[in-house]
């Protein structure tokens, strides 16, 4: 058990730490698996992790002069599981250039993965829902273009559920495969802002390509994001990978654990990590449950699963 008290009292400060309904300290329980108690000025915290929480409290009281978003508690608590590792990296953490300033990295390996996108040709992000892959390979996109590394930036997806006939569904190229490449949408609007990434479409200085419409082009001097490759089969890989051309760089994400193909059907994105693993010029970053940087239940949920599947196996 540890205790923390914020003298002289500043209610208003206080409240602001705690956030709606103690909401804040509810989310450092749950990440921390600590239990926290308050009475007043003065916060009593036990669990395993009661060192941690309670700086964890300090720095918020910090900064509490000003309500604070979920966000930034959530992030923070991701950053302090990752803490010692950051330190230790702090002076290679690369920083990419975007609307949100001096975005990097919130664990060592999404900053592996930063800078395998900027040494490599080809960079591959294998790992579990909620590590970052599309968020920061989109991050890396809008980053070379606004460093003028490539003049366009490319976003592929499979649409498995509709089993690439695209034609099933209602309205133009756009209209049909806008479902699929939302998140991607989500992450341009954020990174860019929305007036700059809707200009970009128009100038088409960014380009939504089905893997279905992919056969045949080769895509030079382009910045082309391959999301969900799980989806894909090793002949869709491969004629993806082959459309790349001169300054054109290229990522590949994808969660091995969400294949949706049909029953039987080889997966593409594992295939060509066995196949390519050692060919110069192409990176792996491979994602674990500890980088996961959403709710903090996300990863527990990945872990819960991990385990339960472990079960079942045996």
């Amino acid at each position: 058990m540890e205790l923390v008290s914020f003298i002289p009292v500043d209610n208003v400060r206080l409240a602001n730490l705690c956030g709606v309904l103690d909401e804040n300290l509810r989310q450092i329980e749950t990440a921390l698996n600590v239990g926290i108690a308050r009475r007043g000025e003065v916060f009593q915290v036990d669990g395993d992790n009661a060192g941690q929480a309670v700086r964890l409290l300090k720095d918020f009281y910090q900064r509490s002069r000003r309500p604070l978003e979920i966000e930034e508690i959530q992030l923070a608590l991701v950053e302090s599981v990752h803490q010692p590792e950051l330190a230790n990296a702090e002076s290679e953490m690369p920083v990419l250039m975007t609307k949100r300033a001096g975005l990097h990295g919130r664990t060592e390996r999404q900053n592996q993965y930063i800078r395998q996108m900027r040494e490599f040709d080809i960079t591959f992000g294998i790992g579990p829902a909620g590590t970052g892959k599309t968020f920061l390979a989109v991050a890396g996109a809008v980053d070379a273009l606004e460093r003028d590394l490539v003049k366009r930036i490319v976003l592929v997806r499979p649409a498995v559920e509709a089993g690439e006939r695209l034609g099933f569904l209602p309205g133009d190229l756009v209209q049909k495969v806008d479902p699929y490449l939302r998140p991607l949408y989500d992450a341009l609007y954020d990174l860019m802002g929305f007036d700059k990434a809707t200009r970009a479409f128009e100038r088409q200085i960014i380009e939504i390509a089905p893997l279905a419409f992919m056969r045949g082009r080769t895509l030079n001097h382009a910045f082309i994001i391959l999301d969900e490759a799980q989806n894909t089969t090793p002949e869709q890989m491969k004629m993806f990978l082959t459309r790349i051309g001169f300054g054109s760089r290229a990522v590949v994400t994808g969660d091995v654990t969400q294949i949706d193909l049909a029953r039987g059907q080889k997966c593409g994105l594992i295939e060509a990590r066995e196949v390519l693993k050692e060919v110069r010029g192409i990176a792996f970053t491979e994602f674990r449950n500890d980088d996961v940087v959403r709710h903090p239940l996300v990863a527990r949920i990945v872990d819960a699963y991990d385990a339960f599947n472990g079960r079942s196996q045996t």
